[in-house]
């Protein structure tokens, strides 16, 4: 919901950041796959009971993501690299309910409902994507993409402030899962209204 608007905001700092790593030699890949272990890593020490920790990796891991798609515009953006950007993502919002399911057994049910919510947005996410390049549509909202990114309630902004919020609150966790796996069905509704206009 707040992406784009976000995107003004951070892309100078981003892109500078992004042109200085690509100037060292490091490629947009190897980001990628240094945002996803952080988000790994937040995963199992939310799991181990150390959401602080989790906490770090988590700003870790964003802050990556954001950099990968900026050493890539100061270098040479592969579809590849879009590819592995979006499933690196993956790692990141399944580890970290996965975590706290781990945390504790009464958080098990809201983990699992968070999880198969981020996975029906996903679902919804890539089919829009997929009739987008199929149809010639294109967007600009959330910065130069190797595909379609389609709007929603639940996005990386409203995903980033629930995780912050579950390691600084880890008791309210199961009130936070719940809430963002309603946010995360709105937006596969959302989506599947807007996607019926578009394509039909």
């Amino acid at each position: 919901m707040f992406d784009a608007r976000l995107r003004p905001l951070i892309d100078p700092a981003l892109n500078r950041m992004g042109a200085a790593l690509a100037h060292a030699g490091i490629t947009a890949n190897q980001v990628t796959v240094a945002g996803a272990l952080c988000g790994a890593l937040a995963g199992v020490a939310i799991g181990l009971g150390h959401p602080l920790a989790g906490l770090g990796f988590i700003l870790a891991s964003r802050l990556l993501d954001g950099l990968d798609g900026a050493v890539a515009r100061a270098s040479s953006p592969t579809d590849f690299g879009g590819f592995l950007d979006i499933v690196c993502d993956y790692v990141f919002y399944l580890a970290v309910p996965l975590g706290f399911g781990f945390a504790a057994a009464e958080n098990l049910p809201y983990a699992l409902a968070l999880v198969a919510a981020f996975t029906l947005t996903a679902v919804s996410f890539l089919a829009y994507a997929t009739l987008a390049a199929k149809r010639g549509v294109e967007t600009a909202a959330h910065g130069p993409k190797s595909f379609f990114y389609s709007t929603g309630l639940a996005e990386g902004a409203e995903t980033i402030l629930a995780f912050v919020l579950m390691c600084l609150a880890p008791g309210l966790f199961p009130a936070i899962a719940a809430v963002f796996t309603a946010l995360c069905v709105l937006t596969v509704i959302q989506r599947s209204v807007i996607a019926r206009r578009v394509f039909r």
